[in-house]
């Protein structure tokens, strides 16, 4: 029940700015291309919300709370360009949804720095994303997180069916050596690394961050 819920705050906060729009746009030329693009932005945060496409949340949500108003404000501007003196109701909408947008990335704003100081203590492991995809043949038969006085890290045991040895095993995962990438673009500046070596019988990967 809690996950639908998130889900649907979720959706909620992305197509807020296309509904802020549509209260104050004035043509349709404009309204309808601020609008589409709007919720063309609306769908690939939900697609970042939803895991569909791979992508740092927090990051996302700021860039997004960031780029959405100044889109309505270009749209404002050229609706407006030709009229010296706007109707007054239409200045209360505008200030109206210039409260609400400014609200909206305040709280982003608030949450992402939350975000920054939670993770900087080096207490949460990388998510499962962060393990390598497996190729054909190869098999995950154990996952699961530790931690220990250099931070916290994800761990999954693999073997192979196809009778490979434990060397053959990690270079088909083409980590022969430890590889490190960004987990994020602004709030999280961790790089996540991955790396994986032999373990009794079996090959163990492992995904930890390195600060």
């Amino acid at each position: 029940m809690f996950a639908y819920m998130l889900t649907a705050l979720g959706a909620l906060f992305a197509v807020a700015p296309a509904v802020v729009w549509m209260t104050i746009a004035r043509t349709r030329p404009v309204g309808f291309a601020i609008g589409g693009t709007l919720l063309a932005g609306a769908s690939v945060l939900i697609s970042v919300q939803q895991g569909w496409i791979d992508a740092p949340g927090p990051d996302a949500h700021l860039v997004f709370t960031v780029l959405a108003p100044l889109l309505i404000a270009c749209g404002a501007g050229l609706e407006g360009r030709h009229e010296s003196f706007p109707p007054p109701q239409w200045v209360s909408r505008r200030n109206g949804a210039i409260g609400f947008l400014g609200m909206q990335f305040a709280l982003t704003l608030a949450a992402g720095l939350l975000h920054a100081l939670m993770i900087s203590d080096g207490s949460d492991a990388p998510p499962s994303k962060a393990l390598p995809s497996l190729p054909p043949g190869i098999t995950m038969t154990e996952e699961g997180t530790s931690c220990g006085s250099g931070g916290c890290w994800r761990a999954a045991t693999v073997v192979s069916e196809d009778g490979l040895s434990r060397p053959e095993i990690i270079r088909e995962l083409g980590l022969q050596r430890e590889k490190c990438h960004s987990s994020g673009w602004l709030l999280d500046w961790r790089d996540v690394c991955v790396a994986a070596r032999e373990n009794g019988e079996n090959v163990t990967v492992y995904a930890s961050w390195e600060y």
